[in-house]
């Protein structure tokens, strides 16, 4: 591989007026479809095989035109204190309000509180459930001003309005953190390469193949239903990806220019050797986000397939683009002193002494490394999940007001009732099966409400909600719906009906235990692969092995680090969360695929010197400094950049955004630092040379890849012994 890379870099070296223009084509054509694409982000979200799916497509079925995926709206309103809702003149106004807007374009439903039975007994707070026949992010700018205006109008009466339900859902935002999270990976380039030129190089390329991954998933969002949080999550790995893969590329061209290499020459080999690990390392990458599948979430399967697709342009850019920018570059890709006196500056004299010190302390090291994160792990234990609701918004948001209203009147299990469907097509007595599943259900414990049972027109299908006496994220709730599925199979027994819980809550509760099933299976595939890649690369089992464990300690203690901050609250404030709770269900294992992948990078990059340097004859202790002095000012640079790219996600209005941002910068910071820079090195040191064993019989039946790029080696000293001809090219001579 490292061969073929070599004649790559050449290539785009040599080609780089091409090459150049070519990609700057491509970002034009995929951001002209982008601005003309007219796609939808989808809202909907389908878990196959679970018992809420099958209820929801049961009521599509067999209650035609309620589209039951559409948005909503609950519009609450509460008297002025001292007054009752059922004034003459209070009833008149929200009769009004409703009246309105039932007459939308999109609106499917609005029914008067007073005859929905939607007032609460002292007649102080009600609320109308207006249905839409699209999606929220389906309804024009008209409805929702449509919608915002009958609340103004009721405020104008003297009554307390508020907009609950996902109706005034928009795409989410990530504000100016992002940008800032940019500008401060830029001043890190800068203070690395000390170069402008060499610092703009990652930058630049990072952003163009973000901006045609983007540009890609806008075209293809209603196509492929693609969540809204899909582009951000993109931008959010392949901005990252993309600047440490061209960072690690030009790095190393700058030490093979420092070792008095032409600048063809010093190219092609950056990008056999530093490249054949960007390639590795997307691999694993892409092996995480992909392994997503597993989980048979499509929404999460999308998402992964996207930020994967986001990290192989990444990989490509960095090999081709940055060749050809180099070329065009010339001298300015140095800093000036070393353009002037053609000095080496880049030797890593602080990773020198860090690898050093962690090899005269290797046990503290890995002992202080391994407790410090075991404690961070801890909170890990209490990790709740459920699927975000409005109790989640911060406390000035009308979504938030209303659900605290809609609690206060009527109980918290008002805000997430449950549906259940009697799907009594194979019963004798269909209206009877309604009436024994009411009856069950209401000896039911922690059941506030039951409403009769509400037949489809054929007959044979009734739906019945359920509200509980307790918040929808409450463990409560949870027990409800198990008891009431429970129950179903005595129905079923006796009335030879199927009886199916649905609803937001009972799918949040099902998308958890789905993924909670689907962890250990994803765990397996996907640090078994890696294993296996690993292997490969570094023709060992312990490096492998260590590099596995390693990740669980970081992500582990990630896990524990979100759970104090999003659940238990500490430190909430600093990072902007204004309500705490339980975890997006999707949250965990996207981390975890996120952090296996990016935490291999680091790997990859620094024990491949390693690798390289004993390869070549050095010795092990020898060979942790050499990775060390090459590689940890790299890595250090490349943490810090991944730090401050996700970091700036925690500004996203959008609750999953926020979170993963805070918990992928957090991990990175773990692993980086302490995993890779302290634990790992003190293994190495610990192990020797057994670090490097691998039986002879698997060194054969492995194909080597060369990544260390000995053949290489060998491949360019008979090449100069035949030829006897060394590169001319001067540097900065065809820029």
């Amino acid at each position: 591989m490292a061969t073929m890379l070599y004649r790559l870099g050449r290539l785009a070296f040599r080609r780089r007026g091409l090459v150049v223009v070519l990609w700057i084509l491509a970002l034009a054509a995929a951001g002209g479809a982008a601005a003309t694409s007219s796609s939808t982000a989808s809202t909907t979200i389908s878990i196959p095989g679970t018992e809420a799916q099958r209820a929801f497509e049961l009521l599509e079925d067999r209650f035609p035109g309620t589209s039951p995926d559409g948005a909503t709206a609950r519009m609450v309103f509460q008297a002025p204190d001292g007054e009752r809702l059922t004034d003459p003149g209070h009833r008149a106004t929200i009769g009004g309000i409703v009246a309105d807007l039932a007459t939308g374009s999109q609106v499917q439903q609005a029914v008067d509180p007073f005859q929905a039975k939607t007032v609460n007994r002292d007649a102080t707070i009600a609320y109308t459930q207006v249905t839409y026949d699209g999606t929220a992010f389906e309804l024009t700018d008209d409805t929702r001003d449509a919608l915002e205006a009958a609340a103004d109008e009721g405020r104008k009466a003297g009554l307390t309005v508020e907009i609950g339900g996902d109706a005034l859902m928009t795409l989410p935002e990530t504000g100016a953190a992002e940008v800032i999270g940019v500008i401060i990976a830029a001043v890190v380039l800068l203070v690395t390469f000390g170069s402008i030129v060499a610092a703009g190089l990652p930058l630049g390329t990072a952003l163009v193949g973000v901006g045609i991954s983007v540009s890609a998933i806008t075209v293809l969002t209603q196509m492929l239903e693609l969540d809204s949080t899909t582009p951000i999550l993109a931008t959010m790995i392949g901005l990252a990806v993309g600047i440490d893969y061209s960072l690690f590329i030009v790095s190393r061209y700058r030490a093979e220019l420092a070792e008095g290499r032409a600048p063809l020459d010093a190219v092609g080999r950056a990008t056999g050797t530093a490249g054949s690990a960007v390639v590795f390392a997307g691999l694993t990458v892409v092996i995480a986000l992909a392994g997503l599948a597993v989980v048979d979430i499509p929404v999460l399967t999308k998402m992964g397939l996207a930020a994967a697709g986001a990290v192989v342009l990444a990989v490509l850019v960095a090999l081709t683009l940055i060749p050809a920018l180099i070329g065009l570059a010339g001298k300015r890709i140095l800093p000036r002193r070393q353009r002037k006196e053609n000095t080496n500056t880049d030797a890593g004299g602080a990773g020198t002494r860090w690898a050093r010190f962690v090899f005269r302390h290797k046990v503290a090291v890995l002992v202080v490394g391994v407790a410090g994160l075991g404690v961070l792990a801890v909170p890990a234990a209490d990790l709740q999940l459920g699927l975000p609701d409005d109790s989640a918004k911060p406390a000035d948001t009308t979504q938030r007001k209303a659900y605290d209203l809609i609690a206060e009147g009527f109980g918290p299990g008002a805000n997430g009732p449950l549906v259940v469907t009697v799907d009594a097509r194979d019963s004798s007595d269909p209206q009877a099966a309604a009436a024994a599943t009411t009856e069950a259900l209401r000896d039911l414990r922690n059941v506030a409400a039951v409403t009769p049972a509400r037949f489809n027109q054929a007959g044979d299908t009734a739906m019945i909600t359920v509200v509980p006496a307790s918040a929808p994220s409450g463990t409560e709730t949870e027990d409800l719906v198990h008891d009431i599925r429970a129950e179903a199979t005595e129905v079923a027994d006796a009335t030879d009906a199927t009886v199916l819980v649905t609803g937001q809550t009972a799918m949040g509760i099902d998308v958890s235990q789905k993924l909670n099933d689907a962890l250990v299976p994803y765990l397996i595939l996907v640090v078994g692969l890696a294993f296996l890649l690993l292997m490969v690369v570094f023709r060992s089992i312990l490096v492998p092995l260590k590099a596995a464990l390693g990740f669980l300690l970081s992500v582990i203690a990630a896990l524990g680090a979100v759970v104090a901050v999003f659940q238990w609250g500490w430190l909430a404030e600093l990072v902007g969360v204004e309500q705490t709770g339980p975890i997006m269900s999707l949250m965990p294992i996207f981390l975890i695929g996120l952090v296996f992948g990016l935490a291999m990078d680091y790997e990859v990059f620094l024990v491949t010197r390693m690798r390289e340097a004993y390869v070549h004859g050095e010795s092990p202790q020898e060979s942790i400094v050499t990775g060390f002095r090459h590689g940890a000012r790299v890595v250090t640079a490349a943490a810090l950049i991944m730090i401050s790219v996700f970091a700036g996600f925690v500004g996203s209005s959008e609750s999953m955004i926020k979170v993963i941002g805070f918990g992928l910068a957090i991990a990175v910071l773990l692993d980086a630092f302490v995993v890779r820079m302290a634990i790992v090195p003190a293994v190495l040191a610990v192990l020797g040379k057994a670090a490097w064993w691998i039986p002879r019989a698997l060194d054969r039946a492995l194909p080597n890849v060369d990544v260390e790029g000995e053949r290489l080696r060998h491949h360019l000293a008979e090449q100069s012994a035949k030829s006897g001809e060394r590169e001319e090219e001067p540097v900065g001579s065809r820029s």
